[in-house]
């Protein structure tokens, strides 16, 4: 996804889109492959969302290769951005439950995942993301003035320094001790 590394190393683009494409699909036929022997523990609504997040992980891996393969570089880039907002969803997928835990006490949120908040995240977690690649992978076909580009720039920005902000609020008081902790014992 970064054209520095993809235009001045090809080479190694290749190799690390094959390894993340490889592992995005074994992830989506594991995940798949869970679900049907022992079922989420949010039961069917999470099935569902879940299994519809491996299914699409896995068709926009099998697209990514297949279009590398014949050429077809932007119809290849549109898959790959398509990959990638899923594959990020597993991680916001946390993020969305530590803010929401956060700012609400869990509201909606059940032990079991079966809350209300529960069943909104079971597809709430990868949509969102990949509305955000359509629009974008249709804006780059859109002549738009600079402003409105600049625009676009600043909210992806901002989206990214708010993750990037509560991916280390999150390591530091929570995920980081915890794993820490395992590790030492």
């Amino acid at each position: 996804l970064i054209g520095a590394v993809r235009q001045r190393f090809p080479a190694v683009h290749r190799w690390l889109g094959r390894v993340y494409v490889s592992a995005s699909f074994l992830a989506g036929v594991g995940g798949l492959t869970f679900i049907l022997a022992k079922g989420t523990i949010g039961g069917t609504i999470m099935n569902v969302g879940f299994g519809l997040y491996g299914a699409l992980t896995m068709l926009a891996a099998v697209q990514t290769i297949r279009h590398a393969r014949a050429r077809r570089v932007d119809l290849h880039r549109a898959w790959a951005l398509r990959l990638f907002a899923l594959a990020i969803g597993s991680w916001l997928y946390r993020m969305d439950y530590g803010f929401w835990l956060l700012l609400t006490d869990g509201a909606g949120h059940t032990q079991n995942f079966r809350g209300p908040f529960d069943m909104v995240m079971a597809f709430f977690f990868y949509i969102p993301n990949l509305l955000v690649a359509e629009a974008f992978i249709r804006a780059r076909r859109i002549a738009a003035p600079p402003v409105l580009k600049f625009g676009a720039a600043g909210v992806l920005a901002a989206a990214t320094g708010f993750l990037v902000l509560g991916t280390y609020f999150f390591t530091a008081e929570y995920w980081g001790p915890a794993i820490l902790h395992w590790v030492v014992g």
